[in-house]
């Protein structure tokens, strides 16, 4: 049973532009569609999750997913959005880059069952890397005018006299590469819909014009709209850089922050594109949260959902935890918990002082913690004053002027959290 993908990615605001007759040619039965995807790093970030996220609901519909990890493209660089070139890269940089966004990937897509519609990763530079460059010319590039590719808004813009760098003759012809790959999916995989950002139109449409003329037969294009944030700056970027989907690169902790620290506004939005809720859910957890915006109902659920499906429900709970520490009633266990990357992220920006393990042997004593070895309060007699009002904790236990830092205090290894009050915490290096 094929369900309304078209319909499915309306409501939830996932489609900017969709060339007319699509819609009925899905409802028809079983189709076939790509997304293509750079591959010049070995993860993907999440400014890749709306297309990945395209390719799940057209499973979900009954309709069979291509991934197109693009390793002959990779190796020019695509013009749309760009200003400048990109670097190139190596064939078994692009390999092993494959391999790592494929088992990403199959944390949306199922591509192990023996359904007729699972899903299929393809890459083109195997199709393009017996390619002769007369071959090329000759096969596909006589098909399409220069004008027609001039006309295309990513040409259009690096040609204008605003471009700082002009436009390479290779990245030219990218369009008719990635044109190229969709009519070659079309005749070996009766592929018949390409899915994009609303920026890569032009390119899709080259695709379309390829396979009317050569192929000489119809395809079809859908694109959604560039996902931004209601303040205007970059979504999907830190100030740390991209929010990838890799744990080593951004930790379960800074992932589920980010969606945490999501304007309503833009929760709102995202919670459409990047869960699998249904319309009923998503109206009812509006309406909870504009009722008392206060309990940010919408942040936590979006954060919950999207952890859950890129990393696991543990590392969500991780997570919880580790965003606990910061806000809640956390004891020292939970803190032992942390791995060191977590640890890190969550005390990110707090002051720190180093000593070497052998000061802590002996056991360091709580005046010179705070005052005589790390500078974290002003002087022994302030230590001394806050120690008898109890607003010191080492690693969230209260402690007094008795007490004495040993190797047994240490989380992970290396760390002390030293915290006066609520807010001010300090974090002792062990060397």
């Amino acid at each position: 049973m094929t369900k309304n993908f078209v319909q499915e990615l309306q409501w939830r605001g996932m489609v900017h532009d969709v060339m007319p007759g699509a819609e009925e040619h899905l409802m028809e039965g079983m189709r076939a569609a790509y997304v293509g995807i750079d591959p010049t790093a070995d993860s993907l970030h999440i400014g890749h999750l709306v297309s990945v996220m395209m390719l799940r609901h057209f499973q979900l519909a009954g309709h069979k997913p291509y991934a197109l990890v693009g390793g002959a493209t990779g190796m020019i660089g695509d013009p749309s959005g760009k200003s400048a070139e990109r670097n190139l890269l190596d064939e078994a940089t692009l390999r092993h880059n494959q391999e790592a966004i494929k088992g990403q990937l199959a944390r949306f897509l199922d591509f192990e069952s023996k359904a007729p519609n699972s899903a299929v990763l393809v890459n083109n530079y195997d199709w393009m890397k017996d390619f002769s460059f007369l071959g090329f010319i000759r096969d596909v590039g006589k098909h399409i005018t220069v004008n027609y590719m001039m006309a295309k808004d990513s040409v259009k813009k690096r040609l204008s006299s605003d471009a700082k760098e002009g436009m390479s003759f290779t990245e030219f012809t990218y369009q008719l590469v990635q044109g190229y790959d969709f009519l070659y999916l079309f005749q070996n995989h009766d592929c018949t819909l390409q899915m994009g950002g609303s920026d890569q139109w032009g390119n899709i449409t080259t695709g379309t014009e390829l396979i009317r003329r050569i192929g000489g037969g119809k395809g079809f294009a859908l694109t959604c709209p560039l996902i931004t944030k209601a303040d205007g700056t970059k979504f999907g970027k830190t100030e740390g850089g991209n929010v990838w989907l890799d744990a080593e690169r951004t930790s379960p902790y800074k992932f589920y922050q980010y969606w945490l620290n999501t304007s309503d506004e833009d929760a709102e939005k995202y919670i459409k594109i990047f869960t699998f809720l249904d319309q009923k859910e998503i109206e009812d957890l509006v309406t909870a949260h504009t009722e008392a915006p206060h309990l940010r109902t919408l942040q936590k659920k979006l954060a919950e959902e999207i952890t859950t499906m890129v990393h696991s429900k543990e590392e969500l709970e991780n997570a919880i935890k580790a965003s606990d520490i910061l806000f809640g009633k956390s004891t020292s266990e939970d803190l032992k918990k942390l791995n060191e990357k977590t640890f890190l992220d969550v005390f990110e920006g707090v002051p720190q002082a180093q000593i070497s393990k052998s000061e802590l042997e002996p056991g360091l004593d709580m005046i010179g913690a705070l005052a005589a070895k790390t500078n974290f309060l002003g002087s022994n007699g302030e230590a001394r004053r806050e120690l008898k009002q109890k607003s010191i904790s080492v690693n969230k236990e209260k402690v007094d002027e008795e007490y004495v830092i040993t190797q047994d205090d240490l989380i992970n290894n290396k760390f002390v959290l030293l915290q006066r009050g609520k807010k001010n915490y300090f974090v002792l290096v062990v060397e």
